[in-house]
């Protein structure tokens, strides 16, 4: 097993093209380089960090604040689309609710995956399947 076998890694993965994709026809040229440029960089964040805590995982501590990060991250670019949407300059409903109601469900799955590793360090269930975390 690998990060690209964790769910939450895919489904930030997904998140992370679909914002990108959002901010270049939807947002005004002036928001591209402003809060465009911050969402754009939150949400890859997320992902990143889930694959940074992966690599330390033999490390309880480290594994877990990695994944913190992760889910600040997560809240972070729900603030960066809320603030979109609520100035007017993502104009779009529909992908906004989309996108948000993604974005809550990762950070569910990210707090639940934080608890698992809190709680059993070197299997981490996840969606009620069990992984083995360690290298083998």
């Amino acid at each position: 097993m690998n990060y690209r076998d964790l769910e939450i890694w895919k489904l930030a993965r997904e998140l992370t093209v679909d914002v990108h994709n959002m901010t270049l026809p939807d947002l005004p040229k002036f928001e591209m380089y402003e809060e465009g440029s911050q969402i754009r960089r939150s949400m890859k964040s997320v992902k990143s960090n889930i694959v940074e805590g992966y690599g330390r995982r033999r490390y309880k501590n480290d594994f877990i604040r990695f994944l913190t990060y992760s889910h600040a991250s997560c809240d972070e670019t729900i603030d960066h689309l809320d603030t979109l949407f609520e100035t007017g300059s993502l104009t779009d409903e529909s992908l906004y609710r989309n996108l948000l109601d993604r974005l809550n469900t990762l950070g569910g799955k990210l707090n639940r995956f934080i608890q698992s590793v809190e709680s059993s360090h070197m299997s981490v269930k996840e969606d009620g399947v069990e992984y083995r975390v360690a290298a083998e």
